[in-house]
């Protein structure tokens, strides 16, 4: 979801936690029509009132199937003993996933703006469903919440504008972040509504804090064509500035900007190769969901969309080999 617009304005930073609506209502229906399991989102989201377009789905179908896959392979390269970071996790239901598929890290944190939180935290505290979960993972007598945070042994959320690093930081490591353990970073369309240094210095930050990690990063890329340009003018017209577009100009300006700022290694693919690279059967199965009439635009928004991740392997677990 989605994190920091400009310098200036709150209505920038306000269009930009709309954006964690969209996300999450486009997932929800992709969800109702059978593109993937989620039993938990229907707690965050009401079903929307109107169909979303098929290449809507299956570009979403694409992008979280995508993350899953270099998240799960981050989780089995280090047995679990490891943390995530999901930053600007807006609604996001991935602890919920991880638990049931008994494949939760030591420890799961997200971080979000605090109004964001505040509604995640107000659906977890009325809805049994979400907070069963969370209880069921705490070793301690009763655990930490309150409007813009919560504290479990396995689960934490927190309030913060991740511009803000140390506020950040201070606030992690108050929740347990430990900076030896292996670490997953994970930021989905975040760093694009950052500006460049804004965005460059959460990655150094992290490249710096953490010995051994892996950060994945979705967002746009091939921007600077027409396709791309519609994209940028459609966003600016709801008062959503991409600040940070010029990182989304190729594949190589993603991996460049991870490299630049303190990784090692790094690779990028668009969503035209990580939908060719997913699971053919199960993509076989939701190509017949939906009849899709346009082959083109689906291409289109795939091509101009991107996963790029890269990793520091200080503890050797063969972390740069992770890949689709």
């Amino acid at each position: 979801m989605s994190r920091g617009a400009g310098a200036d304005s709150d209505t920038a930073d306000e269009a930009v936690r709309g954006t964690c609506d969209d996300a999450s209502i486009c997932k929800r229906f992709a969800v109702s029509i059978g593109y993937w399991k989620d039993p938990y989102i229907q707690y965050f989201v009401r079903q929307a009132k109107e169909r979303k377009a098929p290449e809507i789905n299956r570009g979403y179908y694409a992008r979280v199937h995508g993350v899953n896959l270099l998240l799960d392979a981050f989780l089995r390269r280090t047995e679990g003993n490891c943390q995530i970071i999901n930053l600007g996790a807006g609604l996001d239901t991935t602890f919920w996933r991880l638990k049931d598929e008994n494949l939760l890290p030591k420890k799961y944190f997200e971080v979000d703006f605090p109004t964001i939180v505040a509604r995640k935290l107000y659906n977890i505290k009325s809805k049994l469903p979400l907070s069963k979960p969370i209880m069921e993972t705490h070793a301690g007598e009763s655990l930490l919440i309150d409007a813009h945070s919560l504290d479990s042994t396995r689960y934490s959320i927190i309030g913060a504008d991740l511009r803000n690093l140390q506020d950040m930081e201070e606030k992690l490591l108050k929740f347990g972040m430990d900076a030896q353990l292996p670490t997953l970073l994970v930021a989905e369309c975040v760093l694009v509504y950052m500006t460049s240094e804004q965005s460059s210095s959460l990655l150094k930050w992290a490249a710096d804090k953490f010995p051994t990690a892996m950060f994945i990063n979705y967002e746009q890329v091939n921007m600077a064509d027409r396709f791309g340009q519609i994209m940028v003018e459609n966003l600016k017209r709801r008062q959503c500035n991409l600040a940070g577009v010029d990182a989304c100009q190729s594949l190589q300006s993603q991996m460049d900007r991870l490299l630049s700022n303190g990784w090692e290694a790094a690779d990028a693919w668009n969503m035209i190769k990580v939908y060719c690279g997913l699971p053919q059967e199960d993509v076989r199965r939701i190509e017949k969901l939906e009849f899709l009439d346009e082959k083109e635009l689906l291409e289109q928004l795939l091509l101009h969309y991107c996963i790029s991740w890269a990793t520091k392997d200080g503890l050797h677990l063969g972390l740069a080999e992770i890949t689709f």
